[in-house]
């Protein structure tokens, strides 16, 4: 019989692969390797310079296919002088697990790997596991998960749900996984208006004068008391500039950025010409023109609270006696594409030090979360 895999000496092995995102540093290399030799169909789909690796065990359109998703790149590790560890090194210590990715998120990908191919060697389920692992979600994120999926569809590959190993917990193995993600919106505006001298100003009109009464305008009143499973969205100005270094000339155009996350009461095309009306009115009293300028990081979405959630969310009790709260809060991950893709939850470990310096987890952790997703897979195929 062959030997369970060992999740921690996993996450150690690829924490010694120096995958600062895009690079793939031999990490998808070892993953598929080891899913290869427990029956895995594997395929790299790597996209634009971006490593992408898909598996899958048992049949293509299986009617049950449980998904799991993940990513090896990891952030830069900073002023390496400042880490007590060799970010690169895996080092096992005092009970923790050091090196860039220990938490964000190699230890998550460790954890369903092991869980995934124990699974299948020891009880081999009625129906499939595909696994997407990517090495572009610390990066732009356009040909990481995305190129996987276009992939899946354009292959007739489909999960029937998904499970993001993104560390999901603030305090204690348990206490939260993520049923939803706010959306988020990086808004770029500029001010045209006419350039002049600061000793008369009716010969000028003023940008900043516009687009400081802009700002005010959108900035000081909430856009919404928050809805059932989401806080209030949340608006921040983040920088304002003019380029100007004269204190006595009035400038030609201002700019300003602005990042809103926002929950399920807005999308980002409603709250964008939200955005282009307010500018308009300020423009029509001012004489300044506005352009507005969206990017878009990704919708908000709900999986609401369903039989997926409750056997996720069951599994976790079962493991660590603890209920975790249905959450929606953070930043965003990749489960905002899967979401068009099946419904989606994320669950993980304790991420208090992810993208830290000394980045850590505990070993403990990485045990508790493979016996949790193992679980999942047991009560999902029983």
């Amino acid at each position: 019989m062959t030997d369970p895999v060992d999740a921690v000496r996993l996450t150690a092995d690829l924490i010694r692969c120096p995958s600062v995102t895009p690079e793939e540093a031999g990490a998808l290399v070892l993953l598929q390797a080891l899913l290869e030799g427990a029956g895995f169909e594997c395929h790299r789909v790597d996209r634009a310079g971006t490593p992408n690796l898909f598996a899958r065990w048992g049949k293509k359109g299986a009617e049950r296919t449980f998904g799991f998703n993940g990513h090896t790149d990891v952030v830069p590790v900073g002023d390496t002088g400042a880490w007590s560890r060799d970010p690169f090194g895996g080092e096992i210590l005092d009970g923790w697990l050091w090196g860039r990715g220990a938490t964000d998120m190699k230890s998550g990908v460790a954890s369903f790997a092991a869980a995934a191919v124990d699974f299948v060697r020891a009880t081999p389920p009625d129906g499939a596991i595909v696994l997407t692992i990517t090495g572009d979600e610390e990066g732009p994120g356009t040909d990481g998960t995305v190129a996987l999926l276009d992939w899946m569809a354009a292959e007739g590959e489909a999960m029937s749900v998904c499970l993001v190993g993104e560390p999901t917990c603030p305090e204690r193995m348990g206490d939260m996984m993520k049923i939803g993600r706010r959306g988020s919106m990086n808004v770029q505006i500029e001010a045209q208006g006419v350039q002049g001298h600061s000793a008369y100003p009716h010969r000028a009109k003023n940008p900043l004068h516009a687009l400081v009464r802009l700002l005010d305008r959108i900035a000081s009143e909430p856009l919404d008391g928050g809805t059932e499973h989401f806080d209030a969205s949340t608006l921040a100005v983040t920088s304002v500039d003019t380029g100007n270094t004269a204190t006595n000339v009035i400038p030609a155009r201002a700019r300003a950025a602005v990042n809103i996350r926002f929950n399920d009461a807005h999308s980002s095309a409603s709250l964008t010409d939200w955005l282009k009306a307010e500018a308009a009115t300020v423009g029509a009293e001012t004489g300044v023109g506005f352009q507005v300028a969206v990017q878009v990081s990704g919708e908000s979405f709900l999986t609401p609270p369903g039989d997926f959630v409750r056997l996720v969310a069951g599994a976790v009790a079962a493991e660590t006696g603890v209920e975790p709260v249905l959450s929606t809060s953070g930043g965003t991950s990749d489960a905002r594409f899967v979401k068009d893709h099946c419904p989606v939850v994320e669950f993980g470990l304790v991420g208090k030090t992810m993208h830290q310096v000394d980045e850590r987890v505990e070993v403990a952790q990485i045990v508790e979360l493979k016996a949790i997703y193992g679980r999942i897979l047991r009560d999902y195929f029983a």
